[in-house]
């Protein structure tokens, strides 16, 4: 476990004998790198024991709203509880259409919970996976998350994503004077807390990629923006830096050492470093043009960001410690927003043009542009740790407000994030459990 984990597990695979996992013969895979994917039928019976219902429920949603695998309906089981200690009856699950069979159960044991899953491939008739865990029992939403993050990347190869938070900006009241105020959620809408009051409006939070903080601007009324850093666990927040001028689009490098933020200075803007330990600044660009929202590549080497300085917005790439950029963003319309993937091989953009805007992913080098979705107001698109989905917001105009959606990269799923009221800005924490 690293610091990211707030949840002490303990895992293993299942020591149980005649059910050896047989990785070597299975066959329940679904290969993300074709982009021409069918969702895999699977079935998540439900888990025996107290607090069962809710993990496999989690399950099940998570691998629906992944876009990946196709949960069958209860009504189609031909066996409602199919034994944990056993083989289930493959020949019955393959008549059903199932690919996939996930059991478990939970049970409490001196004052843990003890979590533990079987995945069987229906069609080789091998177990594939097999886990147990040890948490305390208020966390049995986060088992289900993190076996949820075990049978994903089984399956597919591609990290988890299911046991993470989101921080956004929640907006309500009237449309001229809404209030905006941070939250935090489970990546699937579930356990909604608010970070800041309203009084003060905030805009682009951000998450430290290895630790549990959010940057992002802060403006009361009369005052100019400032860029805040808060600590999620503890509540504790610092202005970062005391410019005299307006500062904005706040990002974490990396290793969580600095933040590079965008400084207005009259009518141009650019962009610094700031060394959070000694609050030391390193100023990274020096045009006329407005340089803003900067995004680190995942090995801090170099770094994206938007500028004005050929005439509209377009992207950029350059060294993280500064120097001239080169552009990387040609096609029609304007480019802003730019978000490195966790990956390295992508780089996510807003583009404006044609009275619409839409959420895309080019290579660092500008090559391989790809739209993924369109519409009126898509903004904001930020990345899940595990760099396969995008999350962004979505805002039809007049009277309504933003929502929140997530996208793929294939840009065959897109799935709307349920929170409480509008909301925008959305920015994914790294996986909260780091280990198994």
């Amino acid at each position: 476990m690293t610091r990211r984990g707030a949840l002490t597990l303990g895992g293993s695979a299942l020591a149980l004998p005649l059910l050896v996992p047989a990785a070597a013969r299975a066959e329940l895979v679904i290969d993300l790198r074709k982009g021409t994917f069918q969702p895999m039928p699977i079935a998540v019976a439900d888990f025996a024991g107290e607090g069962g219902v809710l993990v496999s429920g989690v399950i099940t949603n998570n691998l629906k709203r992944s876009g990946y695998f196709l949960p069958i309906d209860k009504a189609r089981f031909p066996d409602r509880s199919p034994p944990f200690d056993a083989a289930p009856q493959f020949e019955a699950w393959k008549a059903a259409g199932v690919q996939g069979l996930v059991v478990g159960r939970v049970a409490r044991e001196g004052g843990r919970l003890r979590a533990e899953f079987r995945l069987w491939d229906v069609v080789t008739g091998e177990q594939t996976d097999g886990q147990q865990y040890y948490t305390d029992p208020n966390n049995n939403r986060r088992v289900g998350h993190i076996i949820s993050d075990a049978i994903y990347t089984k399956i597919t190869g591609v990290g988890g994503f299911f046991d993470t938070r989101v921080v956004f900006v929640d907006e309500s009241g009237p449309k001229e004077h809404r209030r905006k105020r941070l939250a935090i959620m489970d990546q699937d809408g579930a356990n909604v807390r608010y970070l800041t009051s309203g009084e003060v409006s905030v805009v682009t939070p951000r998450y430290s990629p290895v630790a549990q903080e959010v940057t992002y601007m802060a403006q009361r009324s009369g005052e100019q923006p400032r860029v805040h850093v808060l600590n999620i666990e503890t509540g504790q927040r610092q202005i970062v830096g005391n410019f005299p001028d307006m500062t904005s689009s706040p990002r974490f490098s990396p290793n969580g050492a600095k933040i590079a933020l965008s400084l207005q200075q009259g009518g141009n803007a650019n962009l610094y470093t700031m060394d959070i330990g000694s609050r030391t600044t390193t100023r990274l660009t020096s045009t006329a043009a407005i340089d803003t929202s900067p995004s680190f590549s995942p090995d801090g080497t170099q770094m994206a960001f938007e500028s004005d300085r050929g005439g509209s917005q377009q992207l950029y790439v350059m060294g993280a410690g500064g120097g001239e950029g080169r552009r990387i963003s040609f096609g029609q319309g304007s480019y802003s927003q730019p978000s490195w993937s966790p990956r390295g091989d992508l780089i996510a953009f807003t583009r404006q043009g044609g009275g619409g805007f839409a959420i895309g992913v080019m290579r660092p080098d500008g090559s391989g542009e790809r739209i993924l979705t369109e519409g009126f107001h898509n903004e904001a698109p930020n990345w899940a740790p595990n760099g396969q989905y995008i999350m962004f917001f979505r805002d039809p105009g007049g009277q309504s407000g933003g929502k929140l959606y997530m996208v793929d990269i294939t840009g065959r799923v897109e799935v709307p994030v349920p929170t409480p009221a509008f909301a925008s800005d959305p920015t994914w924490s790294p996986l909260l459990t780091t280990g198994r």
